[in-house]
């Protein structure tokens, strides 16, 4: 437990922003910015634990049980733990006031991180993406940052993600991360479409980009995803080879509080999807509109986007009782690990902290879970 706000447990779970494997019976598991709830005024954020440090748990499979190994501390390249606070105006900030238990308005941290995806790399080290800045990081084996790439250039290192994803809308940032099977290209997707120009993109635009980084030449690609509406968004992305890659898309609905729930995996490929990068403010434009602004009839005149195919539906499993599966693990062409973000078992009621109960659970405190499915089509 990591601390109590009137009588709520805000539980030291949160293991469940991603999930990655390097080695066979070994998974490692991701939190994000720490607990967090909405305060009771338009864009105010309580952090019932400010100091958090995101960390990566190392889990062992043990005759059927994952037993936590090891916690390893996200810090910066001078070894200092990071905290999940919001950054400043202009240099990732999300526009949320951020609070303690009692009201009081914390500091801005100009390193402060969400982390919401996870690469663990074979030579031990991690790749972690995040949707404040966007920021893609590199860090040791220890968890200290040995390379931070951000669309600012004021990162460790100096390398700069793509202008336009300045544009990425507030807590909708880098939600996926993977790297292709012969280690050339780290991949990462948005959770939502880009708010580019501006917000008014957010109603309409389905279009969520999908960033190649070759990791020896610091060069990009880009693809288009459509999103199946605009009330959906992307948790994950997972390869499967150099040009397939799971993606898993949901609604934000709590199983047994909704109904027409959506937590679905496609498979993509890319193989035949136009290359957008470009390094201008606003990326490639076409007849003076972003990407973004395009109506789904003129993206699809003018460009390809990835193809998809559903191939597994979250909700098929029986009873699933969880809103936010987040993670995703190939194990093989035909089994496949997903785990869910528990929000520390806390969620808000009029500003307030209070349980994150779940209806299909009895009613009792949200927890990670890891599901492993046996699909019935190979994936590859």
């Amino acid at each position: 437990m990591l601390t109590t706000s009137n009588g709520v447990n805000v539980v030291n779970g949160g293991f469940g922003s991603a999930l990655s494997s390097n080695q066979n019976g070994v998974f490692y598991a991701l939190t994000d910015r720490g607990p967090n709830i909405d305060g009771a005024k338009s864009n105010e954020k309580i952090f019932p634990k400010p100091d958090f440090t995101p960390q990566i748990g190392k889990f062992k499979l043990v005759d059927g049980k994952l037993i936590l190994e090891k916690v390893i501390y996200l810090k910066d390249e001078t070894g200092k733990n990071l905290t999940g606070l919001p950054n400043p105006v202009g240099s990732g900030g999300t526009g949320e006031t951020p609070l303690d238990l009692n009201g009081n308005v914390l500091n801005y941290d100009p390193k402060g991180i969400d982390p919401e995806a996870l690469v663990a790399m074979k030579d031990g080290t991690f790749w972690v993406a995040d949707e404040y800045g966007p920021y893609l990081i590199h860090f040791d084996a220890d968890g200290k940052a040995i390379d931070w790439i951000n669309p600012f250039g004021n990162g460790v290192g100096g390398k700069k993600l793509p202008p336009v994803y300045k544009y990425r809308r507030p807590n909708r940032g880098m939600e996926g991360l993977t790297i292709t099977p012969d280690g050339r290209y780290l991949v990462g997707i948005m959770q939502s479409p880009l708010l580019n120009p501006n917000k008014d993109v957010q109603k309409t635009s389905k279009a969520c980009r999908i960033l190649f980084y070759e990791i020896a030449t610091s060069k990009f690609k880009e693809y288009i995803y459509l999103l199946d509406t605009t009330a959906t968004a992307i948790s994950e992305i997972a390869a499967l080879t150099n040009t397939t890659f799971l993606v898993l898309e949901r609604d934000g609905k709590t199983p047994g509080l909704g109904s027409n729930i959506v937590k679905k995996l496609y498979k993509i490929d890319i193989s035949n999807a136009t290359d957008v990068h470009s390094n201008q403010e606003n990326g490639l434009m076409f007849n003076n509109k972003t990407i973004e602004q395009l109506s789904e009839d003129e993206l699809k005149s003018l460009l390809k986007c990835v193809t998809k195919q559903e191939v597994f539906d979250i909700m098929s499993i029986p009873n699933y009782p969880h809103d936010k599966p987040e993670g995703i693990v190939v194990l093989s062409n035909t089994l496949i690990a997903i785990v869910n973000d528990d929000d520390f078992g806390i969620v808000t009621e009029n500003g307030a902290v209070v349980t994150k109960s779940m209806p299909l659970m009895n009613n009792k405190q949200d927890e990670n879970v890891i599901y492993f499915i046996r699909l019935q089509k190979p994936l590859y």
